[in-house]
């Protein structure tokens, strides 16, 4: 009677947790049980391991019982990423693969039924759950994944990652005495660079007048404001929001292996054999660069959020240290955006299920973009547009879409209006995205040196301490507040922008002028309602 332990991990949201895989083999009726809350991806592998083993020309024990527990058993296993470590348990407690070997490695990998290695999703998240692992104290092995999935893998800084096409590629590595083929180890492959003209295809100087919609855009990538942007069609709310990628600072090591991970994970089997480095750099930039994400208005809840069983990331998550677009705000399903309160709040997204629980970040800047009515040319002041032909319950529906707890979660709601001809057949004038960006980059600097985060990310101690107000501010402020009837949350993300103003012009106490531009930020659908249009007074 054989026994042997193969070590392999299973992911549950952004961790790896490790997993032993115990095969025994015993007399008795032949047939492979697998033990240890395993799915039906990971139950079907007897079938693929079999004919795998068998079409290989490897030792597969036809008259004996085959027992395959994955321990903990407590802790579901999902994916088919166990494939490879069942089979090599079975031929190691034959006695055909040195056991010694095995315990210096951790395996994962899907068989096909003639053997070869198919790639895996999440293949960053198990090197990055070793490396975490090995931060603590731990031993740290050798990771050996099929080719696709090694050199995404790769990316781990101080790891070994050993790749191989086929099941026998394995077998003779880790054959009793090292007579073997050592394995190859795999290198990651980065996509080059983006060039000067790619980089320059989405610039503010493309934009034609504007001034306060770009200085919105200035602000919130200063201090990670999310951003609504209300306007008649084609004033350019899209092409502003486009642009704001842009002005954000390039992701840090730790930032883009985050984000590979959480790609990694949501990675379509088209997507696995590309490998997520590949499919982030589909985005703006490309690798590197802050992600994009910008989904219909006719995704559902858990395309947005994140859901399913297993729990994958949804866009928001998928957007993390980037920017999620929302065109066509009102057109997105209401139950959709009111899942995204309390993500705007905590900056994470935990998925649960009657057997398990997920947490993905999602940190991403929000930038959004909506009409102000049904057919779009509410309040329009461009001479020789179309009139508004809304009735006011219309347009009170249309805006009512839009509850008052999520609007009140946005910090910066701006009015855009259609520049004029003139305007438009200039040529480009202004900043350019790379000057805009190098202020961003300065005042995010100030801000994790003052306080060790992003101003969006201040909480009501941390703004007493960090956004000092003049004596003339605070009584403005005070004032504003009555004047406006502003909710306590509506009041902090006042001062959390008029914060990020104070830093972009380098000054100290956030004065009255930082307070009455960070209040004309606010106003959006009530610039509207000012003019005698938009919200009845009992929708508002």
């Amino acid at each position: 009677m054989g026994l042997a332990v193969v070590h392999s991990r299973t992911i549950e949201g952004l961790t790896a947790e490790p997993v032993q895989v115990e095969v025994h083999l015993a007399n008795g009726l032949p047939c492979l049980n697998l033990v240890g809350l395993a799915d039906t991806a990971v139950r079907e592998a007897r079938e693929r391991v079999r004919s795998a083993l068998v079409h290989s020309g490897l030792g597969y024990p036809m008259n004996q019982r085959i027992t395959v527990s994955l321990a903990p058993a407590a802790l579901p296993k999902a994916s088919s990423r166990f494939d490879l470590p069942i089979a090599l348990g079975i031929l190691a407690a034959q006695g055909l693969l040195d056991e010694r070997q095995l315990q210096d490695h951790e395996f994962a990998g899907e068989l096909s039924l003639a053997g070869e290695l198919r790639p895996v999703d999440g293949a960053l998240v198990l090197a990055l759950g070793m490396r975490r692992q090995a931060q603590h104290g731990s031993g740290l092995r050798r990771l050996v994944l099929p080719e696709g999935s090694a050199q995404e893998a790769a990316l781990v800084r101080g790891l070994t990652v050993l790749q191989a096409r086929h099941l026998v590629d394995v077998v003779q590595a880790l054959s009793p005495g090292g007579t073997g083929v050592p394995l190859k180890r795999a290198v990651p492959a980065l996509p080059a660079a983006p060039s000067a003209e790619q980089a320059a295809v989405m610039c503010l100087r493309d934009i034609r007048g504007q001034a306060e919609g770009k200085r919105a855009l200035e602000v919130a990538a200063a201090g990670q404001h999310s951003l609504l942007l209300v306007g008649p069609p084609g004033t350019g709310k899209s092409m502003l929001a486009q642009r704001l990628p842009g002005l954000l600072p390039p992701l840090n090591e730790d930032e883009m292996l985050g984000c590979a991970a959480l790609h990694s994970l949501a990675a379509s089997p088209a997507g696995r054999r590309a490998g997520a480095v590949a499919v982030m750099s589909h985005g703006l930039g490309g690798w590197g660069s802050r992600p994009w994400r910008a989904p219909h208005h006719s995704c559902t809840p858990a395309a947005l959020i994140g859901g399913g069983n297993p729990p994958r990331p949804g866009e928001i998550s998928l957007a993390d240290h980037g920017v999620l677009f929302l065109d066509e705000l009102p057109e997105f399903p209401r139950h959709a955006l009111e899942a995204l309160r309390e993500p705007l709040e905590t900056g994470h997204v935990v998925i649960s299920r009657a057997a398990r629980q997920a947490r993905y970040p999602c940190r991403a800047l929000l930038v959004a973009a909506m009409n102000p009515c049904p057919c779009g040319w509410l309040g329009s002041r461009q001479p020789g547009t179309p009139a508004c032909r809304c009735t006011p319950d219309a347009v009170a529906r249309y805006q009512g879409r839009l509850s008052g707890p999520l609007l009140d979660r946005i910090d910066l709601q701006l009015e855009i209006t259609a520049a004029a001809p003139a305007d438009l057949l200039r040529p480009p004038d202004g900043e350019d995205s790379a000057s805009v960006a190098q202020r961003v980059a300065q005042a995010r600097l100030r801000q994790v040196a003052r306080q060790g985060c992003l101003n969006a990310e201040l909480d009501a101690a941390g703004l007493l301490v960090h956004a000092r107000l003049e004596p003339s501010a605070q009584a403005f402020a005070q004032r504003a507040a009555e004047r406006l009837g502003l909710s306590g949350r509506s009041l902090h993300r006042v001062l959390r922008v008029a914060r990020t103003l104070a830093d972009l012009a380098e000054a100290g106490p956030v004065t009255a002028g930082h307070l009455a531009e960070a209040l004309q930020f606010r106003r959006g659908l009530l610039a509207l309602q000012g003019r005698g249009v938009g919200l009845a007074p009992a929708a508002a």
